[in-house]
């Protein structure tokens, strides 16, 4: 087993284990990572080449302009042709503000397209595989992290929402985390997207979290609810 002893009043301490050290080291359900996670209630900005620059035969450099985006505008592909920053019609670059954050794989690839029916070259992205991730943000109760108020983590601690799950992750860093599953993004296969750390949800957890982001999803519990029974020990 991995990770502190949780308190009484949580949802992991109705477990038998919450983390467990795999060292096998496979992007699988219930794994830990860290990503990059995007702010997703940040508003983003475009990214628009506009020339090569001073040197035109250099590919690696361009002059670009940033603008704040909103649906309705046109998109920038389509345009003068610049090697650094390729666009086609109908497509645009984005600026978008995140940092290196722990993130939870909440689903593996699916099932693998044959290769007989992958398309190639710019149309490779219909069947490339992707992983569904939940980012984890800091949130001690102590008051001199993240901004959270004290008050609502220990709600969340409690399972009060669903789209909440606290959390001690057996990692350096914040004492205590918050993870969204209103965040949920995708994240490339590619080992240069994300790493992988030597933790993961026992099966116990991994049973528990699929019920959690089934009562996010539909709003309520599946039949005969573990996660059900345990909140409404919580909060009485």
């Amino acid at each position: 087993m991995a990770g502190e002893k949780y308190p009484d009043d949580s949802v992991q301490s109705w477990t038998g284990g919450w983390w467990v050290r795999d060292e096998k080291r496979i992007p699988v359900r219930g794994r830990l990572v860290r990503t990059f996670v995007p702010y997703p209630e940040q508003k983003p900005h475009r990214l628009i080449p506009e020339s090569r620059g001073s040197d035109p035969t250099d590919h690696k450099r361009a002059i670009v302009r940033i603008e704040p985006f909103r649906m309705g505008y046109p998109a920038a592909g389509g345009g003068l042709p610049v090697p650094a920053l390729p666009l086609y019609p109908g497509e645009s670059y984005f600026i978008q503000r995140g940092k290196i954050r722990p993130a939870l794989i909440l689903s593996d690839t699916g099932t693998e397209v044959p290769k007989a029916l992958r398309p190639s070259g710019d149309a490779a992205h219909q069947t490339a595989p992707t992983l569904l991730m939940a980012p984890y943000y800091g949130a001690d109760k102590d008051g001199t992290r993240a901004g959270w108020n004290p008050t609502l983590v220990d709600r969340i601690q409690h399972a009060e929402y669903p789209q909440y799950v606290w959390d001690r992750l057996p990692l350096a860093g914040a004492k205590e985390s918050i993870l969204r599953l209103d965040h949920i993004f995708p994240v490339s296969t590619d080992p240069a997207c994300y790493e992988l750390t030597d933790y993961r949800l026992s099966e116990e957890a991994a049973s528990l979290m699929d019920e959690w982001l089934h009562w996010r999803i539909t709003g309520r519990f599946p039949d005969k609810s573990i996660l059900a029974d345990i909140r409404t020990a919580l909060l009485s």
